[in-house]
């Protein structure tokens, strides 16, 4: 069976050439007699393994050197508690709403302190980003957070907010290394990689060395804890290790395909097909306020739930996967991550053209 165009939201698309490499080495790592599964993560191959993803990630990123790379395990969720939990010494935050996991990180803060929404999307379907200038951040506020990109409803933070000096919190998860960031700006990032990194098991935490104290809220799990994690080099406990020697592999393609500035030109390249065919098209319409439009996550829909029904199947049966629309909004969305080849969506783009004439 050949390859299909795999449009999911996560787990997603992976390069081929990582995939090939991994099944290369499956059995027998670099000489090791062993696949990368079966090895201790104690071992100094593995120690080789995850030195080298850390370093040509902080390469990738240009991570300063006051900053901590941490490969955790747990996935969003997990991080929706750890931040307040290492981070809320005055039991107070700052939350942006824009989407679903905003909102879910909200509610999951509540559990440890006071959340003040300083802004919101909600009152449209969170179908754009709200008002940055003049937010009221709270003087007692721990740290503002940020989901910056939006999976589900297909919208990014084109600029940073100004949080007057608070931490600034942000889940990356679905735009993760798809361009360059100046991590400085940040006093934590995260992502889980299954959206645009590797496969689903690793989060990644960049975080400033200051915020990474023993001063986190009473009854924190050891392994809820940032320092811990931080003065074990990720290996207090055994991490996911396959997952994070797949990362690294991806890490190495990025680097030989030029780097976070190169892709960011291909993914534009390659969202710019497919906005402009939405935006032309009699039967297809994108949901986002066009300055707030995602580079990875494009929901669009026909505005007849039937036809969208129609659309979804016949474009599965043609080898266009995983393009129905999360359960919240319904509709159609394609996550055209890293990996997507420009291809891809130009194949997609023709498919839902022929759509449209047969469909009148």
């Amino acid at each position: 069976m050949s390859r299909v165009y795999n449009f999911s939201a996560g787990p997603a698309v992976l390069p081929e050439e990582v995939l090939k490499t991994a099944a290369a080495e499956m059995l027998d790592y670099h000489g090791s007699g062993m696949s990368v599964m079966e090895m201790s993560h104690r071992s100094k191959d593995y120690q080789a393994i995850i030195d080298t993803a850390e370093a040509d990630f902080r390469e990738l990123l240009n991570v300063p050197d006051n900053y901590k790379v941490l490969f955790l395990q747990g996935g969003g969720n997990t991080q929706f508690a750890m931040v307040p939990m290492n981070l809320m010494k005055n039991k107070v935050a700052d939350y942006i709403i824009t989407g679903q996991w905003a909102k879910k990180a909200a509610k999951e803060a509540e559990m440890y302190g006071k959340v003040n929404i300083i802004a919101s999307s909600a009152d449209k379907t969170f179908s754009y980003i709200p008002d940055l200038t003049n937010l009221k951040i709270s003087d007692d506020a721990d740290y503002v957070y940020i989901c910056q990109n939006n999976t589900i409803y297909g919208t990014t933070f084109k600029e940073l907010p100004d949080t007057q000096g608070k931490p600034l919190v942000s889940d990356v998860s679905s735009m993760f290394l798809s361009e360059p960031m100046d991590v400085s700006k940040y006093g934590v990032l995260w992502g889980g990689v299954q959206k645009n990194i590797g496969p689903a098991g690793v989060t990644i935490v960049v975080i400033r060395e200051d915020l990474i104290t023993e001063d986190v809220l009473p009854g924190t799990p050891t392994m809820l804890r940032y320092k811990i994690h931080a003065d074990n080099k990720s290996l207090y406990n055994t991490p996911p290790c396959y997952n994070i020697y797949i990362c690294g592999l991806v890490f190495k393609w990025l680097k030989e395909m030029g780097g976070l500035s190169v892709m960011k030109e291909r993914n534009e390249e390659k969202a710019k097909v497919l906005y402009d065919f939405l935006d032309a098209s009699n039967m297809f319409h994108g949901t986002v306020v066009p300055k707030d439009r995602s580079l990875m996550n494009v929901p669009f829909i026909t505005g007849n739930e039937e036809l969208d029904k129609k659309f979804i199947a016949e474009a599965s049966a043609a080898g266009f996967k995983n393009l129905k629309g999360h359960r919240t909004v319904g509709g159609m969305r394609a996550s055209i991550y890293n990996a997507m080849p420009k291809e891809g969506v130009e194949k997609l783009v023709e498919f839902m053209d022929n759509f449209e004439k047969n469909n009148k």
